[in-house]
């Protein structure tokens, strides 16, 4: 179709090219800052103080470089201890001793009330009786004369006959201050275990793994740090994992005792020590025992072949 009109070109070829500028007009950076690098290449003036600080900048990114390099050479060097270290060799320096022949000052430990009895006083729920406590008290008998003694408290309706017999008969042939530690058992319904033994000065102590460790400390037993950190270590996996944890937990404290129970006779050393106790009666309350490994069955053996053991599994029958 041809044109209707023409009209004729008001600039020559090339002329809006050449003067048409390529963006309307140039704003500044909002969002970031020109460094002093993009500041010099603009012809804008440079703070000198800016300048020193991203000098001093680089040199520190070029010392942390230099340092980790450093680091780096030198661990290939040092044959650094894996996180799962064996620790029998440093287990075995420790010098460890019969519990019937150590004696520790209960005066010194418990603080010396002259004309009374110091009296050990635990709370526990009879619907989960702490079973460890109860060996302790045993072994605790055969050192000390323990004047031991059973109650109920009013915030319990019944207590199992054989809870309420499970110090054995207890009939008082001495004088109170011919004792050396009264041990009384309250069962009451509360969450979880508690002790004390001075009502006026002290917090009670709460949970079935604390009052373990205390009262097992009375044996006068001393350990070196590692063996120490390994014995509250399986102290804790006892109670959090294998007694109260789930069964894939309970799968992983029963491979790992039988690990360690296959470089040693007992949990931690050559000795009986209150990780053995804790675990023994968290793998009975659990009713784990009888799928136990090879190691473990072993052991739990030797446990029950100890009289304050055996008497634990009457109450469990």
């Amino acid at each position: 179709m041809p044109a209707m009109y023409k009209v004729r070109p008001l600039h020559g070829t090339g002329v809006l090219a050449e003067h048409l500028p390529t963006c309307m007009y140039p704003l500044p950076n909002l969002h970031r800052a020109p460094g002093p690098a993009q500041a010099a290449a603009h012809g804008e003036e440079v703070d000198p103080s800016l300048l020193a600080l991203e000098s001093r900048q680089e040199e520190i990114l070029k010392r942390l470089y230099e340092l980790k390099s450093a680091v780096d050479g030198l661990s290939k060097m040092i044959q650094t201890p894996d996180a799962d270290f064996d620790v029998t060799n440093i287990i075995q320096t420790d010098e460890f001793s019969p519990l019937t022949t150590n004696t520790a000052d209960l005066d010194l430990m418990l603080g010396k009330d002259y004309g009374a009895l110091k009296d050990v006083v635990i709370n526990a729920n009879p619907s989960v009786p702490p079973l460890s406590l109860l060996v302790i008290h045993s072994l605790l008998c055969e050192r000390y004369k323990i004047l031991s003694a059973v109650h109920t408290h009013s915030s319990v309706k019944s207590v199992p006959e054989n809870l309420l017999k499970c110090f054995g008969e207890q009939t008082k042939k001495q004088p109170r201050h011919a004792y050396q530690l009264g041990f009384t058992l309250i069962w009451k319904d509360v969450p979880k275990p508690q002790m004390k033994f001075s009502i006026q000065t002290m917090c009670p102590i709460e949970g079935e793994g604390n009052i373990a460790r205390f009262l097992f400390s009375l044996f006068g037993q001393k350990y070196n740090a590692v063996t120490s950190t390994l014995i509250d270590s399986w102290v804790d996996t006892a109670i959090f994992q294998l007694k109260e944890g789930s069964s894939k937990e309970r799968g992983a404290v029963l491979r790992s005792m039988n690990a360690a129970l296959g470089k040693s006779s007992w949990l931690v050393g050559n000795e009986l020590t209150v990780a053995d106790v804790v675990a023994w009666c968290a793998l009975q309350q659990t009713g784990t025992a009888n799928s136990a490994p090879a190691n473990v069955q072993k052991w739990m053996k030797s446990c029950e072949n100890l009289a304050p053991f055996s008497s634990v599994m009457k109450l469990l029958k």
